[in-house]
C-alpha cells in the first residue's frame, strides 16, 4: 500500500503528465477549422486597414479621343436580361480555320474580372500593382487602345487573384465594385468621379474569402447592392448618389461572392439574393421596396460563387462547389406573403452542380460545368431538365473537360472557355453535345472571368491578359 505522500506524488505526477500529453495533442493536432478544406480560407482578405485613407476615385489618366460608329452593348453580368445568351444578331464563325483571329491583347493585374461594353469602349475593372490602386480601364473594343483610367489606391494581398467583378453600365453612369468592397460610380463617357461607398465602413460588409464578386446591378439609374453586415440588400440613386432603401438584415447574413438577380413573379418584380447564410427574395418597387418577401435557409454553404438561376413558375436553382451541390426551390404567393418549398437538393455526384460559373438556361434546358467533386462526371459540360436537375439529358463526354471556366451563347452556339485558355464553340443543341471545333488561344492560367461576345468580338481574359477575337463569319 503506498504511502500517503507517496500517493500524493503519483497524483502529481499523473497531472504533470497529462498536462504535457495536451500541450503536445494542441501542437500537433490544432483544432480545425470549418472551412480548412476550401482553398485560401486560410488567407482571408483583411476587413479593414486603420491607417490606410482610402480616396475614392481619386485619380485620372487620359491617353487618347475616340469615337467609334459600333453601337452593341454587353451592359452588366451575365448581360442585359442576366441570362448568359448575347442578343447580337452578328453572324459568328463555326471554326478558328488556321488560327483565331485576334485582334489586340492587353496586360492586366492578377485577377479575373470581366468587361462590359457599351458603343465601341470597353471597360473593366483592374488592379494596378505598380501603382497598387483599383483601377476602371477604359480601351477601344477595335483596337484595344486605352482611353483613360480611373484609379485609386488601396492595399490588396494577392489571393487566388485581386479583381474579379464585373462592372454596370448605361448610358449616363458606370458602376463598379473593387476586392475590398469599394464602390465608384463615374461617367461612362469622360470618367468624371460622380460618388463612392465603402460598403465596410459604412454597412459593415465582410469581404468575402477571395475578395468582391459580387457584381453591381443598374435598374434604370439606380445600383443595387447586396452589403450584407448592416443592411441586406441596398438601391443607391445614380444621379445622387442617396441611398433609396435598405433591405434589414435580421439574421446577420453575409455578403457572398454571388450576385443579385432580377425575378418577377406574378407580376411583383423581385431581387434575388443567396447571402452566406441563405437565400433571400427582396421587393424591387412599390411601397414595399427593400422588404423581404421571401427567405430559407436550406441551402447555405459558406462560400458561394455561382448567382441564383431563376426558372420559371416561381421556380429557382442555386448551386455552390466545394461539395455543397445544389438546391432546386419553388417560390408560392400565399394570400399576401410568400413560401418556399423545396423540390431537390442533392450532392454534385447526383445532379447538376457548379463550382464557380452560373449555369444557363437555353430553350428550356439548363447548362453548366459540373464541379471537381462530381466523380467520374467531373468538369464536364452538361445539360439537363430544370424541372428535375437530378437527370442529364447529355454531358460533353471524357475527351472535353473544361475545370472552372466560363461559357457563353451565342448565334446558336457555345463558346466554352477552358481553364488552360483552350476555347471550344459547340452547337448550342438541346439533344447531344455537338462539338465544332476547338483551339488553344491562351498559354496561361485560371481563364475564369466570363466571356462577352459584342458586335462580332469575343473577349477573354486569364489571370493576366485581356483577349479580342473577331469571330465573325465571312
Amino acid at each position: 500500500m503506498l504511502s500517503k505522500r507517496s500517493e500524493k506524488g503519483l497524483i502529481l505526477s499523473s497531472v504533470v503528465i497529462a498536462s504535457m500529453l495536451f500541450v503536445y495533442w494542441l501542437v500537433y493536432n490544432p483544432v480545425k477549422d470549418i472551412h480548412a478544406s476550401v482553398p485560401g480560407m486560410d488567407n482571408r482578405p483583411e476587413q479593414s486597414e486603420s491607417t490606410e485613407k482610402i480616396l475614392i476615385g481619386e485619380g485620372f489618366d487620359f491617353f487618347s479621343e475616340f469615337t467609334s460608329s459600333l453601337t452593341g452593348k454587353w451592359t452588366q453580368f451575365r448581360g442585359a436580361n442576366s441570362d448568359n445568351i448575347s442578343k447580337d444578331n452578328t453572324k459568328l464563325i463555326s471554326s478558328w480555320g488556321a488560327a483565331p483571329k485576334i485582334d489586340w491583347q492587353v496586360e492586366l493585374g492578377e485577377g479575373h474580372a470581366a468587361p462590359v461594353v457599351y458603343n465601341g469602349k470597353v471597360y473593366v475593372l483592374d488592379y494596378d500593382e505598380v501603382k497598387k490602386a483599383d483601377a476602371l480601364r477604359c480601351f477601344s473594343l477595335e483596337t484595344g487602345e486605352e482611353l483613360w483610367r480611373r484609379w485609386y489606391r488601396v492595399h490588396i494581398k494577392r489571393n487566388h487573384g485581386m479583381s474579379r467583378t464585373v462592372p454596370a453600365i448605361n448610358d449616363k453612369y458606370l458602376v463598379t465594385m473593387g476586392p475590398r468592397c469599394h464602390v465608384m460610380c463615374t461617367d461612362p463617357t469622360t470618367g468624371e468621379f460622380l460618388w463612392g461607398l465603402d460598403l465596410v465602413k459604412d454597412y459593415m460588409s465582410e469581404i468575402p474569402f477571395w475578395y468582391t464578386g459580387q457584381c453591381p446591378i443598374l435598374d434604370n439609374n439606380v445600383v443595387i447592392l447586396a452589403p450584407g453586415g448592416k443592411s441586406l440588400l441596398i438601391a443607391v440613386d445614380c444621379t445622387t448618389g442617396k441611398v433609396l432603401w435598405e433591405t434589414p438584415n435580421p439574421d446577420n447574413w453575409q455578403m457572398s461572392h454571388s450576385s443579385v438577380m432580377p425575378m418577377t413573379l406574378d407580376g411583383k418584380k423581385m431581387w434575388v439574393y443567396a447571402a452566406v447564410g441563405g437565400i433571400v427574395g427582396v421587393a424591387a418597387e412599390g411601397d414595399d421596396a427593400g422588404q423581404i418577401l421571401w427567405k430559407t435557409k436550406e441551402f447555405s454553404p459558406s462560400v458561394v460563387a455561382p448567382s441564383p438561376v431563376v426558372l420559371k413558375n416561381g421556380k429557382i436553382f442555386m448551386t455552390a462547389g466545394y461539395g455543397a451541390g445544389s438546391i432546386l426551390f419553388q417560390v408560392k404567393k400565399k394570400g399576401n406573403a410568400y413560401e418556399v418549398e423545396t423540390i431537390q437538393q442533392f450532392k454534385p455526384k447526383d445532379g447538376v452542380a457548379s463550382e464557380q460559373q452560373t449555369p444557363i438556361v437555353y430553350k428550356d434546358r439548363m447548362f453548366a460545368i459540373l464541379p471537381k467533386d462530381a466523380g467520374g462526371m467531373r468538369n464536364r459540360f452538361v445539360c439537363c431538365d430544370p424541372n428535375d436537375c437530378t437527370k442529364i439529358v447529355w454531358t460533353s463526354g471524357t475527351n472535353d473537360r473544361f475545370g472552372l471556366g466560363p461559357y457563353i451563347i451565342a448565334d446558336g452556339k457555345f463558346f466554352i472557355l477552358k481553364d488552360d485558355g483552350t476555347l471550344t464553340i459547340a452547337k448550342a443543341s438541346t439533344e447531344k453535345f455537338e462539338l465544332l471545333d476547338k483551339t488553344k488561344v491562351l498559354d496561361g492560367h485560371d481563364a475564369w472571368g466570363p466571356l462577352v461576345i459584342v458586335d462580332g468580338r469575343l473577349l477573354m481574359r486569364d489571370a493576366k491578359h485581356l483577349l479580342c477575337i473577331d469571330v465573325r463569319a465571312n
